[in-house]
């Protein structure tokens, strides 16, 4: 029995959608790596109940820290995006978190800088808060050992090809380190939005939407670029089509990046059969039941789509670019340190290199 809701909400289940297809499903992911950063914290003695935990969130990683601080006594504050609806503001409110909302843009660079810049203010107004750096600091690698153990004794750790959105790198970056520690023959694929710097695509727009939480306009500390074999960019229409795909064929109710992760998982599967494709489905579908699935008449056939395959990021194209990363290092847009608002990052883990 779980002493805490945010235990049952992180725990993730397994489910086999056909021969060699795996989804790997969450309620709400982030709670994984929130619960076991606030964990750790307290453990090591960075922080004491009580303490304030401050971090910027497009949602979701806030939802997840208030949960964690919930379970674990302490105060949360957020500086939220604009993106935050209505039902998570009113979750948080009830929660005690502390919510502060940037104003309105359509420039997500621009929202993101703004958190920034406000968390580092705060942070001079109240230096005793602790900034949880979700972003940078890899302390949130630390929740996903155990959910690599359960996929390592469900799937019987054969040869695995790990597909889902990049985000902030821990959760991919995570579950391939430590199914790599358990000997596990693993591929790592990355999905991607156009318009985000991670993986060098900041110069190719989706007339559409940037799918949030799985790119970004900043740096990101936690992206271990060499741990990627493959990326995968994919416009809204394809992640729509694959979200509405994934509820009408396997009744999977997922969000946006879980639709792009399906598609990509569903051609890795296709390009090598001896593998068994696992795709993340970091949470419910319900934010995008008005900007997803009420438009699945417009879903195109996923039968119909196929990526086009590019050797640089010169190449990159709508709709769907598919690219061997084959382990690069970071383009220069993508490195820590090289951005006007990137913080230094936290002295964390230091999670070791892969192993070839």
């Amino acid at each position: 029995m779980d002493d805490h809701i945010s235990e049952a909400v992180g725990r993730p289940d397994l489910i086999r959608l056909d021969d060699g297809l795996v989804c790997l499903r969450f309620e709400t992911m982030k709670v994984v790596s929130a619960l076991a950063a606030v964990r750790h914290l307290l453990d090591t003695g960075a922080v004491r109940r009580g303490d304030t935990l401050i971090d910027s969130s497009s949602g979701i990683y806030a939802y997840a820290l208030a949960l964690a601080c919930h379970r674990h006594g302490m105060r949360c504050h957020i500086v939220g995006s604009t993106t935050v609806d209505h039902t998570l503001r009113t979750q948080l409110d009830v929660l005690g978190a502390h919510l502060e909302q940037m104003p309105p843009s359509s420039d997500l660079k621009l929202d993101q800088s703004r958190r920034v810049a406000r968390v580092q203010e705060i942070l001079r107004a109240h230096p005793d808060y602790h900034w949880m750096r979700q972003y940078h600091d890899d302390i949130h690698y630390l929740g996903y050992e155990a959910v690599a153990e359960q996929i390592h004794d469900q799937t019987g750790g054969g040869p695995l090809t790990l597909v889902g959105g990049v985000g902030s790198g821990a959760s991919t970056g995570a579950l391939a380190h430590y199914l790599d520690k358990r000997s596990v023959d693993v591929r790592l694929v990355g999905v991607q939005p156009y318009g985000s710097v991670t993986f060098g695509s900041e110069h190719v727009a989706d007339p559409e939407i940037i799918i949030a939480g799985i790119g970004s306009s900043i740096p990101f500390g936690n992206v271990r670029h060499d741990l990627y074999d493959t990326l995968h960019w994919l416009a809204f229409d394809g992640a729509l089509a694959g979200s509405v795909d994934l509820l009408r064929r396997h009744a999977v109710f997922a969000g946006l990046s879980t639709g792009a992760a399906y598609l990509a998982a569903r051609w890795e599967r296709r390009e090598e059969p001896g593998r068994t494709a696992l795709f993340i489905a970091a949470d419910t579908g319900h934010r995008y039941v008005d900007t997803v699935f009420a438009r699945h008449g417009e879903a195109s056939r996923i039968e119909d789509l196929a990526p086009r395959q590019v050797r640089g990021t010169d190449e990159l194209a709508l709709p769907w670019s598919r690219m061997d990363w084959n382990g690069s290092s970071a383009p220069v847009e993508a490195v820590l340190g090289q951005g006007r608002h990137d913080p230094t990052p936290a002295a964390g883990l230091d999670v070791p290199q892969r192993s070839s």
